[in-house]
Formats: C-alpha cells, sequence, structure tokens
C-alpha cells in the first residue's frame, strides 16, 4: 500500500506528465488534424480526457483550465485561422471585429467540461459495472463532445452573425456549417477520445491496480 504523502507524489507526477503532452499538442502542429472548415480537429482534448479518468473529475477539469489557458494563447499570438480568432480570445482584432468576455467563456468552459464529463460518466459507468471497453471508451467519447458542443453552441450563441459574415456566409446556414463542422471535426474527435481513453487508460489503471495490491 502506497502512504499519503507518495500517492500524492504520483499523483502531481502524473499530471504533470499529461501536462507536458498537452501542451505538445497544443503548441505544435502535432496536436492538429486537417479537416473542413476553419476549425481544425484536435488532439488537445485526449490529454483532458485521460487525466478525468485516471485521476479523477477535479484533475480532469484543471487540465481542462490549462488547455483552455493554452488555446487562449495560440488564439492571441498565433492564431491558426485569424479570421474567427475572436471567438476564442478578445485580445485580439480583425478590422473592426474583436472578441469580447464571452471569447473566455467559449475557451474555457468547454475544455474544463471535457474533464468534468468524462471523469463523471467513467465514474458513473463503473459504478454500474459496464464493460470496460464501453466506460473507457464511451467516457472519452462524451467528454470530447462536451466541448465540440460547448465551443460550436458558444460561437453560434454569442457570435452566430459576426462568425457567418466573416466567413461570408449568411447568418440562415450558419447552423448547417456547424453541423458540417460536427461531422467532420467532432465526430472524429470523440472518436480518437474514445480510442485513446480505452487504449491508454485501461492498461495503466490495471497496471496501478496490480501495484497496489
Amino acid at each position: 500500500m502506497k502512504t499519503p504523502l507518495k500517492r500524492s507524489t504520483l499523483i502531481l507526477t502524473q499530471f504533470a506528465m499529461l501536462l507536458a503532452i498537452e501542451a505538445v499538442v497544443c503548441f505544435t502542429p502535432l496536436g492538429s488534424l486537417p479537416a473542413v472548415g476553419p476549425i481544425v480537429a484536435t488532439l488537445a482534448m485526449v490529454p483532458v480526457i485521460i487525466t478525468a479518468i485516471l485521476l479523477g473529475t477535479s484533475a480532469g477539469a484543471a487540465m481542462g483550465a490549462f488547455a483552455g489557458l493554452f488555446s487562449l494563447l495560440v488564439w492571441t499570438f498565433a492564431p491558426p485561422s485569424p479570421l474567427v480568432a475572436f471567438v476564442f480570445t478578445p485580445f485580439y482584432t480583425l478590422g473592426t471585429t474583436h472578441g469580447n468576455v464571452w471569447s473566455l467563456v467559449i475557451c474555457f468552459v468547454p475544455r474544463i467540461l471535457v474533464g468534468v464529463v468524462a471523469g463523471a460518466c467513467f465514474h458513473l459507468f463503473t459504478r454500474l459495472k459496464w464493460k470496460s471497453g464501453v466506460s473507457y471508451g464511451l467516457s472519452g467519447a462524451l467528454g470530447s463532445l462536451a466541448n465540440t458542443f460547448g465551443v460550436l453552441g458558444g460561437i453560434y450563441v454569442f457570435f452566430g452573425h459576426n462568425y457567418a459574415t466573416v466567413l461570408g456566409k449568411g447568418f440562415d446556414v450558419l447552423l448547417g456549417l456547424i453541423g458540417l463542422t460536427i461531422l467532420t471535426s467532432g465526430i472524429p474527435e470523440a472518436v480518437i477520445g474514445g480510442v485513446a481513453a480505452y487504449a491508454v487508460c485501461r492498461p495503466i489503471q490495471r497496471h496501478m491496480k496490480y501495484n497496489s495490491d
């Protein structure tokens, strides 16, 4: 049995390692996947999901907050798509278009929800004694979808007209564009999140349980 101090040290070490991976996928091209539209599919939610499942909901929410901070820095100083940077940061201006406090909400809240949803779902599914493949995979997928719907929903509610304008589209077709983004980016991200949760978390947790016995 590990002492509380050793367990705390282990948790902090694991969190730090996952945070380093989070920084890599956020600040380098390694974390981006080609997709349709201005918002690319990203691997940034994978470390958040893994943290939530391995270390708990609170740790997952904390990692999500770091993911939001990293995203804010990227969209402020080196935006992948300058036309739409205003929806993620209030500190980037393009002509007369600029963000506001809702940009911070979109940038942080969905990322934090990834950790909350993935961690809470895994805890629930485990208590219900669902099969491990379903518990891990579904928790990862739902966590990823929390980010997708949080971000796209926030864009539609808080910046719908401006977002459609910078894309050169009418507001009446924005829901269709969002649906296309979900299909081309959100669904692949959810699949990746689910596969990563099962492939990474299941063997690690089995190893940790074996060593604690």
